[in-house]
């Protein structure tokens, strides 16, 4: 007998290969129970998480776009909503597209590595995701969207769990080969991003390929498959 991450039991495999569920509603029941998580508060790996639970993830059984983030920050945790802050106002400059389209799981699907807000360090910056996420949904996750042609890795952590050895000894360096990643990819195409803070400015301004070449390219990638 399987069983979930959460430690629920689920059907033998051998009756699943033979009567395989809907996609869709099998994406919608692990998403559920993604959202009831709280196995940082109950079996953490660590500290325990410093506050309740609020998962955040906008997974799709129909979008052909993935972007794969960080971990929610403190207004994503009171809003329930991801990128609902200044972070977002850029990542939708980014890509190009508008608050209705962003929120469109047709369109895309918003899945970070990290699904609750994990709380902040001595000087007032965000930890890192918590490590329990990754290991007990991704996996599945990733498995019940094979719709998915394109990943948005955006950030170090996103960056290592879906793109590997390809990922450089920097996220500069990492980001900056973007076209030689995007050429290997051997499923879905992905593209590394930093992360949309505007703590990044200065990263922005001393690397202007970033907004001439690849920006570009990305905004071109994202309407082709929004029409």
């Amino acid at each position: 007998m399987r069983r979930s991450p959460a430690g629920q039991a689920l059907l033998p495999e051998a009756w699943l290969l033979d009567n395989p569920p809907d996609i869709s509603e099998a994406l919608e029941s692990l998403t559920a129970r993604a959202r009831a998580c709280r196995i940082c508060i109950e079996h953490p790996r660590g500290r325990p998480l410093p506050h309740e639970p609020r998962p955040v993830l906008r997974p799709s059984s129909s979008a052909r776009i993935l972007l794969a983030g960080q971990a929610p920050g403190t207004k994503v945790h009171i809003s329930g909503m991801p990128f609902t802050d200044a972070s977002g106002d850029r990542l939708r400059n980014w890509l190009g597209v508008s608050s209705e389209e962003f929120y469109d799981t047709n369109k895309f699907a918003i899945v970070p590595m990290g699904f609750c807000f994990p709380g902040q360090d001595a000087k007032g910056a965000d930890l890192p995701p918590r490590r329990e996420c990754a290991t007990a949904w991704r996996a599945d996750l990733m498995a019940l969207m094979p719709q998915i042609d394109l990943v948005l890795t955006i950030g170090g952590y996103a960056q290592s769990w879906h793109m590997g050895m390809a990922r450089g000894p920097s996220l500069t360096e990492t980001v900056k080969n973007w076209r030689a990643i995007w050429d290997a990819a051997a499923g879905p195409k992905v593209l590394p991003l930093p992360h949309p803070s505007w703590r990044n400015t200065g990263w922005l301004k001393k690397n202007p390929w970033f907004e001439m070449d690849l920006l570009p390219f990305l905004r071109s990638e994202i309407r082709y498959r929004l029409n």
